[in-house]
């Protein structure tokens, strides 16, 4: 009866999955809306996955030779005006700041959509020789953007996130510097958020604003939607001219240099819920899970148990593990359902019957499987079962993508898979945005998600207007 109070309060994904997810962000405690409209709490659970997360990446990142630094968080008018087609893009969702105090400014101070203008304005004043390149640089901050529409984690009008930014001496070395970031992004949503996705480059006008390309990330949600994951951009020369930044090489000649930035956001937190979750809550990978496991003593008020409990709690932290125990008051049941709603990976039973046989049992998350370990190994097992656990939850993922992925090579064939399979679809096209636009209209929302460059068109056409296709891509939904 304890597990059903609780669960109750979650309704199932099926039914209707946007207040699923609504649901299992308020019941997991992850975050809360604040006092300005669209824009979030973030409750300790969902800031400590985002720490995780960041951790991370960061290390990923170090390795890869990244610095990181912080630059302000107000942008003077007359710098983002300096690249046209970037204030272009971000005009509509930027946030202005005219007063000091109760003076008003003589000019207008943007609060950060982001930070690529900021960062060439830096540049502009200190790169000038090619030993002071390349430049690879990277900040954990929040920027402002003036969303419409809101919702926890994947559109908020402040959010967290990475921003990684760049200067190099040749087009090459920055447009390998693009990939490479794309790379260490597909790795950690593979290999730490057990998420797959397909990959590929933006269509033209799908890049982001200033960039000569841009890489994305598509996770496939379980609704069937797309997800922009994380992205990586390749600029060339255009915010480097713009902002003068030239540098001299060896034989003392002028030279443009060549930029790029990446980033990744607290959306992850988002697509983390909706790709795991299931209808009692929030299933977290064991790798971004802030607590691993939970220790739930049974007929804790019997002699003996808690002080187990309490040896094993201590065991299992000295061996490494984000571990806690729920020594509350309350209903096993009950904190059985707790454990579940909060994602925890495993929990381990244990009582008096298992202390008389050495033993406890480990309750995984994903699949509820029930496995018996003994006291003595526990310690190198547990590890054992999440790692299982975290592949177990990517390959299921995996195959929920793969069998959500078709094809089409005709309007009628491409608006009947969208009627009746939710998720991707490949498709061919001439590259021509009318053309996009009327198969969105037609499917009720698919456009492209990425080009697909590494396989053989499955058609010469097409797929709205039958002239020859110059691009195969993935078509999809999305938030």
């Amino acid at each position: 009866m304890a597990k059903e109070k609780l669960v109750k309060n979650i309704t199932s994904r099926d039914e209707d999955f946007a207040q699923w997810y609504t649901d299992v962000v308020r019941e997991a405690n992850l975050c809360d809306y604040s006092s300005v409209k669209g824009c979030m709490n973030y409750l300790p659970n969902g800031y400590a996955i985002w720490e995780l997360i960041q951790a991370d990446l960061d290390r990923r990142f170090k390795e890869t030779g990244v610095e990181n630094v912080y630059l302000p968080v107000l942008i003077p008018e007359s710098l983002l005006e300096k690249e046209a087609d970037h204030v272009e893009g971000f005009a509509p969702e930027v946030a202005w700041v005219t007063h000091g105090g109760m003076e008003r400014l003589q000019e207008r101070l943007c609060v950060r959509p982001t930070s690529e203008t900021l960062f060439c304005d830096l540049w502009a004043k200190t790169v000038k020789s090619y030993r002071d390149l390349p430049k690879v640089w990277n900040q954990w901050n929040s920027v402002l953007r003036w969303e419409k529409t809101t919702r926890p984690f994947l559109r908020s009008r402040e959010f967290l996130w990475q921003e990684g930014h760049t200067l190099h001496a040749t087009y090459e070395e920055a447009e390998e510097r693009t990939i490479q970031m794309w790379e260490v992004y597909k790795d950690c949503y593979k290999e730490t958020m057990a998420i797959p996705f397909v990959a590929g480059r933006k269509a033209e006008h799908e890049k982001f604003a200033g960039a000569e390309d841009t890489y994305t990330i598509e996770a496939l949600m379980h609704d069937g939607k797309a997800l922009q994951s994380a992205t990586s951009h390749f600029f060339g020369n255009g915010f480097p001219d713009a902002f003068g930044i030239k540098y001299v090489d060896k034989n003392n000649e002028l030279h443009s240099a060549y930029e790029t930035s990446w980033g990744w956001s607290t959306r992850s937190i988002g697509a983390l819920i909706m790709v795991h979750g299931d209808d009692d809550g929030l299933v977290l990978p064991p790798h971004v899970a802030p607590v691993e496991c939970r220790i739930i003593p049974i007929a804790q008020h019997k002699e003996g148990v808690l002080d187990r409990s309490y040896a094993l709690l201590d065991e299992l932290k000295k061996a490494g593990y984000r571990v806690k125990i729920d020594d509350s008051d309350k209903s096993t049941g009950w904190k059985f359902s707790e454990q579940e709603i909060l994602g925890i990976p495993t929990r381990i039973e244990i009582g008096p019957k298992d202390i008389e046989k050495n033993q406890v049992v480990v309750v995984r998350r994903d699949n509820r499987e029930k496995i018996v370990v003994s006291l003595d190994e526990i310690a190198v097992k547990l590890r054992e079962i999440l790692e299982q656990e975290q592949q177990d939850m990517y390959n299921r993922a995996e195959e929920f993508l793969n069998s959500h992925i078709d094809t089409a090579t005709t309007m009628d064939e491409m608006v009947e898979k969208f009627k009746a399979n939710r998720g991707f679809v490949k498709a061919c096209w001439c590259g021509d945005p009318e053309c996009e636009g009327e198969v969105k209209y037609q499917t009720g929302g698919a456009a492209t998600r990425c080009l697909i460059e590494d396989e053989e068109f499955i058609s010469d056409k097409c797929i709205y207007c039958g002239k020859p296709a110059k691009h195969m891509a993935y078509w999809g939904k999305s938030y």
